[in-house]
């Protein structure tokens, strides 16, 4: 018995705490195709709900707020973390080095909220004193930026760290210049991070709904800041179908880079061994 038991606590702890993490959302998925507005009993299989969030206006265009705020927000920062990961771990010393790493993994510690506070007092007095930018789309994305570049850098920091210098080092030995090394050589072997780093801060800024609140401007508002609002004045299954959606979309999503990970190493493995033998 105690055999037993040692060799299978770790499984069902384990089982335990994803039933813990994942158990709500499995029941939010079914209350999604509920026949009434119930969230304690299933009184039958329905698509009312999906049918009610094809007309809800205000649902509708904050995800296609929210999708285009995420996408840009995504590509700057996966720019700018390969630029600052780039210049922290290349360049050990320069002038400020201390400051600028400090700065740069500030927002990974600092509440959401002292972030969103703080850009909100930035944008009024730039518009203050401008008269430009108006709180809204643009607000946001630099907002959604700062995080994400912040979470972005650790990912492709870590690559960079990993990555055989000696690659770099035989292309500009066969006369490479250093702008053909970067883009010939060490950007096709750090692109996964680069790609892992857009997808978190586009997931980052999706999810948002702090940041959101602190700059978002009258008639503007995110996915995630309508799901609230709706939230706030009791149930609405529109909801539970607008995040099954959403849940079953990241899936397939993560699911497809998984997949395309694993076959790029182990291409990436195939071709090392054949180099080796040749």
């Amino acid at each position: 018995m105690k055999q037993l038991l040692e060799r299978h606590f770790g499984k069902a702890w384990l089982a335990l705490v994803f039933a813990f993490l994942y158990m709500p959302l499995v029941f939010m998925i079914v209350f999604s195709f509920n026949s009434t507005r119930q969230d304690a009993r299933f009184t039958g299989f329905s698509l009312r709900w999906y049918e009610a969030l094809t007309r809800d206006n205000r649902i509708v265009e904050g995800f296609w707020l929210s999708l285009k705020v995420a996408t840009i927000t995504g590509l700057l920062s996966a720019v700018l973390a390969t630029f600052a990961a780039f210049v922290l771990v290349r360049y050990r010393r320069f002038l400020g080095r201390t400051i600028f790493s400090g700065m740069v993994n500030a927002p990974l510690v600092m509440p959401e909220v002292i972030i969103g506070l703080s850009l909100l007092l930035l944008a009024v007095g730039v518009q203050n004193l401008f008269g430009w930018p108006q709180r809204g789309m643009l607000t946001i994305i630099v907002g959604h930026t700062l995080l994400g570049m912040a979470y972005g850098m650790v990912v492709i920091q870590s690559r960079l760290l990993e990555m055989d210098r000696s690659i770099e080092e035989a292309a500009m030995d066969l006369g490479a210049r250093p702008h053909q090394v970067f883009f010939l050589v060490t950007l096709p072997n750090i692109f996964q991070a680069i790609l892992a780093a857009f997808l978190l801060a586009f997931t980052l800024s999706f999810d948002d709904v702090v940041i959101a609140e602190f700059l978002s401007g009258p008639g503007v508002n995110t996915l995630p800041q309508v799901i609230f609002g709706y939230a706030r004045r009791g149930i609405n299954p529109t909801i539970y179908a607008a995040a099954t959606l959403l849940i079953v979309t990241v899936t397939i999503v993560i699911v497809s880079y998984a997949i395309w990970v694993a076959r790029s190493t182990r291409r990436r493995e195939r071709e090392i061994a054949a180099a080796l033998k040749s």
